[in-house]
């Protein structure tokens, strides 16, 4: 077997998920919605089905998505693309990541990655043959500085890997932190691969910033999409791949011996569902923040110390000023004993590790929500040990 992952361990995500099946504990540590996701978007996709072409789509994908996938970017982000060259269609986020890293990373490459990191980064990197050099971001700011980027970069840096929003600090990275990483680029003379899939969920009049819209990173940057993240429907893996033309061509190659295509129906309903009205976004944007802001201020009145979430789906505790250090054990603790499953952050770095922050996912109805502060009620106010 490959040794790189049969060494791996099972996921955090399914250690915490199978201890809350076990303790029939409400689970917010998997980031997914309870609800089915917009009525009209899934019926275009049954429409799609059985009325549409179900062969072999474009491996490129579908004209019709990669024309809205331009006009969506050039309408909500101000990024100019054209949709025949700069616009690819991958069978979800995690496979764009895939696709770009084995095409764009020479063995011995260094690796710019910035910690927390969504999990499957780092073995994807070393996959490729990548060496990873890592920029650690620390609560309750997650933001990086100049001497953080020299201590990273060096002659053999040839490529970076962000991912804003961020998951799972629920940070969005400001414009002058880009700007600042566009510098180091351009001296470095790297690409970025930019995992933007949280980009519709931003929250408080915060507004995205794409790395294609940072003029020196244009010709640089692979952003990546999630139509299963704008839309809330995270089972339908559609990727939205934004290059210039020579970094498109070399991502679409990788992608072709990967999965090739993704089912038509669902491109036909995210055409769809890309070409509607700033209402929609904006209405989606309302609801999460409400959510948001229900769970921290249950949270808070229990005496957690809640961090700033300014997107996604994820909320995050300080346990330091509790006295605890070991967000595992908290974590294991508050799903055997509370019935509450959680993630430890500290799973989202490979070293120089957070170890006292928990992430909860609030994209869950009310009522679920409210049952979870009710649990916690009772361990809230417990001393820490």
């Amino acid at each position: 077997m490959n040794r790189l992952f049969a060494s791996l361990s099972t996921t955090v995500f399914e250690t915490m998920s199978q201890l809350a099946r076990e303790h029939e504990a409400i689970n917010l540590g998997q980031g997914f919605p309870d609800d089915p996701g917009p009525e009209d978007v899934r019926r275009a996709a049954a429409e799609a089905v059985v009325e549409g072409w179900n062969q072999y789509p474009p491996m490129f994908g579908l004209p019709e998505l990669r024309r809205a996938v331009a006009e969506h970017y050039r309408r909500f982000q101000g990024v100019e693309l054209d949709w025949e060259k700069e616009v690819l269609i991958t069978s979800g986020a995690t496979e764009a990541l895939a696709a770009s890293l084995l095409a764009l990373i020479e063995p011995g490459d260094e690796v710019v990655l910035f910690q927390p990191m969504y999990d499957a980064y780092l073995p994807l990197v070393l996959r490729a043959g990548g060496v990873p050099r890592f920029v650690t971001l620390q609560p309750p700011h997650w933001r990086f500085d100049a001497a953080q980027l020299a201590a990273a970069f060096t002659e053999k840096t040839r490529l970076v890997l962000l991912n804003t929003p961020l998951n799972p600090s629920g940070s969005v990275m400001p414009r002058e932190d880009l700007e600042l990483l566009a510098g180091f680029v351009e001296r470095h003379d790297a690409v970025v691969v930019c995992d933007e899939v949280w980009e519709h969920i931003v929250f408080d009049g915060v507004e995205h910033a794409s790395l294609l819209s940072v003029p020196s990173l244009r010709e640089r940057t692979v952003k990546i999409g999630s139509a299963g993240k704008i839309f809330s429907l995270t089972g339908w893996k559609v990727g939205l791949v934004a290059a210039a033309p020579r970094l498109q061509a070399a991502v679409a190659r990788a992608h072709q011996y990967l999965t090739f295509t993704t089912p038509p129906n669902l491109q036909a309903a995210v055409a769809y569902g890309l070409g509607k009205e700033e209402s929609f976004f904006r209405a989606q944007r309302e609801a999460l923040q409400a959510k948001r802001d229900r769970f921290a201020a249950g949270l808070t009145a229990l005496g957690f110390p809640v961090l700033p979430s300014r997107a996604t789906y994820f909320l995050n505790v300080d346990l330091a000023p509790l006295g605890l250090e070991d967000d595992v054990a908290f974590c294991e603790r508050l799903v055997t004993e509370a019935g509450v499953a959680a993630i430890p952050v500290s799973a989202f770095y490979a070293e120089d590790k957070v170890t006292s922050v928990a992430r909860f996912c609030f994209a869950k109805r009310d009522a679920v929500l409210d049952a979870a502060l009710e649990r916690l009620a009772g361990f809230a106010l417990r001393p820490a040990a």
